[in-house]
């Protein structure tokens, strides 16, 4: 009878995704951005994004790698639209004087609009913010008014797993398999594109980058 159970809620878990992907960078050319993913940024700046190999990958042998300097790095897959479910990815901050951040970004229009959820080990804390035609701005928390995320240790040099959850206008933000805060907001409602983010000089490798509709 334990083993129906486990086995129907399991059953249940997986069918409240339509489609899930994962994408871990394995089999493509290392050295250059991933094909079918627009490599760029938000603002000022040169982002550099490229697939290495990298012995720690959580998928060996290869991750994507952001080592170039801009305002926002950003890194969108092309042929994703969603409007209900999640992203996830595994991240792991290596370097950057100004920040060593790393998050996933959801619904996004273009490298100027969309919504992101960021952990940043420089700071220690995770945020939810929105990005509006270029400018970045914090989201409250449901149930407290103001304040900037929340704070959460975020270990240089480890990989991290960031994940976000997101139906209508709520979003839901779970860091290391831990849930931390709620987010609501309407600003972006339609369906997007969703990928990776860093910030400003962050040195940072993705792996196993997952992506599901409802």
């Amino acid at each position: 009878m334990k083993t129906l159970l486990l086995a129907s809620l399991a059953s249940t878990a997986i069918a409240a995704w339509s489609s899930v992907d994962t994408v871990n960078f394995d089999n493509l050319k290392t050295g250059a951005a991933p094909p079918g993913w627009t490599a760029t940024q938000t603002g000022s700046g040169s982002a550099k994004w490229s697939v290495e190999k990298d012995d720690s990958a959580p998928s060996r042998p290869n991750v994507l790698k952001q080592s170039g300097q801009a305002t926002f790095p950003v890194c969108i897959k092309d042929d994703t639209s969603l409007k209900d479910g999640f992203v996830e990815v595994k991240f792991k901050p290596i370097s950057g004087k100004e920040d060593q951040a790393g998050g996933v970004i959801w619904r996004a229009k273009d490298s100027n609009n969309y919504y992101i959820a960021r952990a940043n080990a420089l700071e220690g804390n995770v945020v939810l913010y929105k990005t509006v035609n270029g400018k970045r701005s914090s989201l409250d928390i449901v149930g407290r008014k103001g304040g900037y995320g929340v704070k959460e240790p975020v270990a240089s040099g480890q990989w991290h797993t960031l994940r976000v959850e997101f139906a209508g206008n709520h979003f839901k933000l779970s860091f290391d398999g831990k849930h931390l805060f709620n987010v609501e907001d309407t600003t972006f409602t339609e369906a997007g594109k969703v990928g990776v983010w860093t910030k400003a000089d962050s040195v940072t490798l993705f792996d196993n980058f997952s992506y599901g509709a409802k």
